[in-house]
């Protein structure tokens, strides 16, 4: 491990529940899922993007599915129990997770909300996913993750 002040929230919130997990740092001008996999050694439906949604209710959500795919909204608001979903407006995920677009991660966030993650993580040995910053991810397996925050899992992408 680095340095205490290279340490994200999120290195920090694993650390104090004693999950084992490996953190990747990578040139955070990087923006593409492939190159993220590819920099930092991972197999790109193992890397998982973190998506904050607001359903027809009001409430949020949070879906993490592999980087080299897309949600589907459709089958996200099922797997949610609502009508419809729809992702947060960017200038409106700041103010209420704390993260930044590029940086979001499932752990940590101002708030918890639902999490569901697609249904193929349930079969891998590890997923990585943001550490809370662009440049920076974090890999632990599902079972790990599910220490940390209830994960729902479910078939949410196209």
């Amino acid at each position: 491990m680095g340095k205490k002040e290279d340490k994200t929230n999120v290195m920090r919130v694993l650390d104090q529940k004693k999950i084992a997990y490996t953190h990747f740092s990578y040139d955070n001008m990087t923006t593409n899922a492939l190159a993220v996999a590819e920099g930092i050694g991972t197999e790109p439906e193992h890397l998982y993007k973190t998506l904050v949604t607001t359903g027809k209710s009001g409430e949020h959500y949070v879906f993490m599915v592999p980087a080299v795919c897309e949600l589907d909204l459709k089958k996200a608001a099922k797997a949610v129990g609502e009508k419809s979903v729809e992702m947060l407006p960017q200038k409106e995920l700041l103010p209420l997770t704390g993260y930044i677009h590029g940086g979001c991660s499932p752990i940590g966030m101002k708030k918890f909300f639902k999490t569901t993650i697609h249904s193929n993580a349930k079969d891998a040995e590890k997923i990585t996913f943001s550490a809370g910053k662009i440049g920076r991810q974090v890999q632990c397996s599902p079972t790990a993750l599910e220490k940390v925050i209830p994960l729902g899992y479910a078939d949410i992408v196209k």
